[in-house]
C-alpha cells in the first residue's frame, strides 16, 4: 500500500475542520457564492506565503499581522473583489476577522482573510456584515465543497483535494480548496489556497515546509505572465492527529513534506488547467539541466511562451518556439544539445534532437497535442537536475473574457 493516500473532504478532511460558502453580494453568481469560512475546532499551527507584487491586496497586511505569533484558527475570503487599491481595505478585512472571531469564539487575531475578484473597486462592510452570520450556521464537516466553489472567480470548475499518511502510527490528514484562473503568474513568494492538517507541527517547521514547497509547484505556474495582487497560500495545522509534535527535520518531516508536495502539485495543475478561457494543460518537464534553478527557469519560459501557447491551442508543433523560449531563458547552459519531445495519451513525437530538427509525422504530432493534457519534454544534456512547469494554451477566449472583466 502506498505510504500517501488520496482520500475525499478537500479542506475539511482533516479532524476538527469545518467549512462553509455563502453569498454575500459582493459577486453575481448567488448559485456559486462569494465568501467561504473555514474553522478549525483549536487553535494551530499556522503558515503563509504571499504575492511578491510591489502593490498587495489588504488582506495580505492584515494576514501578516496576524500570523506574527504563528497561530490560526480561521480563514475567511471573498470572491468578486479582491480589496485592493481600496481606501478602507485593511479596516474592512480587520472587521471581518473581528466578527467572524466573535460569532465563532475564535480569537480574531487568528482568523486570516483573503479576498479575490477585481481591483481598485470600492468595497463596504454591509455585505460581510449580513453574511457572516449565515457562514458560522452552515459550518459543516462537509462544507469543502461550498466553499471551494464561494471562493472561485472565472474558474470553471472547484479545486479541491486530500490526502492521508501515517507518522508514529496516528493517522494523519491534509487538504485544502484553491483557484485560480486569470493573472497567474506566481512568484510567492487571482491565485489562492488554503491548507489545513491535523498534524502537530510547530509553526517553525510549517513555514518551513511551507516556503520550500512552493519553490517547484505554485512557483512554477503561469497562466498569462501577470502576477496577481492576491496571490496567497496559507496553512492551519491543529494538531488534533495525537502525533508527536514535529519540531526538527527528520522521517517524519519528510513524510508531511512528500504530502505537500503531492498536494500542492495537484492544486497546481488544477489551477494551470483551468486558465481563463484555456483547453489544454501545458507541462514543461526539464531535465538534464546543470543546476535545479535552471531547470525551473527553463521550464517557467516554456510555458510562459505566448507564441507557443497559442500553437498549443492550434495543436501545431512549431517545436522552434520551444527552442526560442528555451535560449532566452536567464540561465547558464549549454544549448548545443537539447533534445525536445511532445507527449500526450496519444503517443509521444520527438521534434528536436541536438538542438536541430528531424523528420517527424506532422498529423500524429497533431493529434498528440490534441489532447486535453500535453507534455513538453526537454533534456538539455548538460547536467542532472529536473523541475517541472504548468500553463496552459493561449486561446480568443481569454482576450474575450480578460477584455470585458469588470462587466
Amino acid at each position: 500500500m502506498e505510504k500517501i493516500q488520496t482520500v475525499t473532504g478537500g479542506v475539511t478532511a482533516a479532524k476538527g475542520f469545518r467549512a462553509a460558502g455563502g453569498f454575500a453580494g459582493i459577486g453575481k453568481n448567488a448559485g456559486k457564492g462569494d465568501i467561504a469560512l473555514i474553522v478549525s475546532d483549536v487553535p494551530g499551527s499556522a503558515a503563509a506565503v504571499y504575492t511578491k507584487n510591489k502593490v498587495k491586496a489588504a488582506h495580505i497586511a492584515v494576514t501578516k499581522d496576524h500570523i506574527q505569533d504563528g497561530i490560526g484558527q480561521a480563514v475567511i475570503c471573498n470572491s468578486g473583489n479582491a480589496n485592493t487599491c481600496t481606501a478602507n481595505g485593511v479596516e474592512i478585512a480587520e472587521k471581518e476577522c473581528a466578527l467572524a472571531g466573535k460569532l465563532t469564539g475564535i480569537d480574531p487575531k487568528n482568523v486570516f482573510p483573503a479576498a479575490t475578484g477585481v481591483i481598485g473597486v470600492p468595497l463596504t462592510f454591509e455585505p460581510f456584515e449580513k453574511a457572516i452570520p449565515k457562514l458560522v450556521e452552515n459550518l459543516s464537516e462537509d462544507g469543502s465543497s461550498a466553499a471551494g466553489k464561494a471562493i472561485l472567480t472565472t474558474d470553471t470548475y472547484k479545486k479541491e483535494y486530500a490526502v492521508q499518511f501515517t507518522i508514529d502510527g496516528k493517522t494523519v490528514t491534509l487538504g485544502g480548496i484553491a483557484k485560480g484562473s486569470g493573472m497567474i503568474h506566481i512568484n510567492m513568494g487571482t491565485m489562492l489556497c488554503f491548507l489545513t492538517t491535523d498534524l502537530a507541527i510547530s509553526h517553525e517547521m510549517l513555514q518551513k515546509a511551507l516556503s520550500e514547497e512552493i519553490i517547484d509547484s505554485f512557483n512554477q505556474v503561469s497562466v498569462d505572465g501577470d502576477t496577481s495582487t492576491n496571490d496567497t497560500v496559507s496553512i492551519i495545522a491543529n494538531g488534533l492527529a495525537g502525533n508527536p509534535e514535529i519540531t526538527e527535520e527528520g522521517p517524519d518531516y519528510d513524510l508531511f513534506c512528500e504530502a505537500l508536495h503531492q498536494v500542492s502539485v495537484y492544486m497546481s495543475k488544477k489551477i494551470a488547467g483551468d486558465g481563463e478561457g484555456c483547453t489544454k494543460l501545458l507541462e514543461a518537464h526539464v531535465t538534464g539541466a546543470p543546476e535545479k534553478e535552471t531547470a525551473r527557469l527553463v521550464a517557467k519560459s516554456v510555458i510562459c511562451s505566448s507564441l507557443f501557447k497559442a500553437a498549443v491551442f492550434a495543436a501545431d508543433a512549431n517545436w522552434g518556439r520551444i527552442l526560442c523560449a528555451i535560449g532566452y531563458t536567464p540561465a547558464d547552459f549549454d544549448a548545443s544539445d537539447i533534445t525536445v519531445s511532445i507527449t500526450s495519451k496519444k503517443g509521444t513525437v520527438l521534434v528536436c534532437e541536438h538542438s536541430a530538427a528531424v523528420a517527424f509525422d506532422e498529423d500524429l504530432a497533431a493529434n498528440v497535442m490534441g489532447e486535453e493534457a500535453v507534455t513538453v519534454e526537454i533534456d538539455l544534456h548538460d547536467g542532472d537536475q529536473e523541475a517541472y512547469g504548468w500553463g496552459c494554451d493561449l486561446t480568443y477566449d481569454y482576450v474575450k473574457i480578460n477584455g470585458s472583466y469588470r462587466s
